[in-house]
């Protein structure tokens, strides 16, 4: 279980904080709004209503104690700069940060965040690699290109053998499990042959892996 402050309430940190809260971890919330705050109360810890830009409120928080503070403000860039700024000279641990465009991500970690979100761009990307292709269920970025995929088998595939397919040879794409019935089967071999009820989880390069989709 972590401690974790999070400042900005709007949509995206209130649905931070309660998946937080569903996993088990401690929260403490702030926002300049009460209403917000009020609507976060069943997901949080404890919650304050202040200003994330003035020192002293953010120093009486204690940010040193907290493994991850998380700047969720969406909607005022200034704001969010100055909150980050303060929270990495008064010592926090790890900060993360919202960006809602590509230079404010590369100023935000300029002057403060240990790491940056970009929810439009990464849900952006997310949506074209997973409707892209019909036999694409679920897509999950790995960074410089790779990504892990969940598939489904073609139609040509079924019957043959993991060893038949050689996907890491001419695609270099590793099988890293399957899944029926929501339960995965990591017992990879390559005499396991495919039925076509399973889905496949795939590592590889995003091109790769659609290129051998559409092969």
């Amino acid at each position: 279980m972590k401690t974790i402050l999070i400042i900005g309430l709007g949509r995206f940190g209130r649905h931070v904080a309660r998946r937080l809260h569903e996993i088990g971890h401690q929260i403490m919330a702030v926002d300049n709004k009460e209403e917000r705050v009020e609507a976060a109360m069943p997901y949080v810890t404890n919650a304050l209503v202040g200003d994330g830009t003035r020192h002293d409120f953010i120093a009486s928080l204690g940010v040193r104690d907290y493994d991850l503070c998380i700047v969720a403000i969406g909607d005022n860039f200034q704001s969010s700069l100055e909150t980050t700024s303060l929270l990495k000279e008064l010592g926090a641990k790890k900060v993360v940060a919202r960006a809602s465009r590509d230079v404010h991500a590369k100023f935000l970690l300029r002057n403060g965040a240990d790491d940056v979100v970009y929810p439009e761009k990464q849900v952006a990307e997310w949506t074209a690699e997973r409707y892209s292709s019909d036999l694409l269920f679920d897509y999950f970025s790995m960074g410089d290109g790779y990504a892990v995929m969940e598939i489904e088998i073609p139609s040509t595939w079924v019957g043959k053998k993991i060893s038949d397919l050689d996907l890491r040879k001419r695609y270099n794409i590793n099988i890293l499990a399957t899944k029926r019935d929501s339960k995965i089967n990591m017992q990879i071999s390559p005499d396991l042959e495919l039925t076509g009820k399973e889905t496949l989880l795939v590592l590889g390069k995003d091109d790769e892996i659609q290129k051998c989709l559409n092969a």
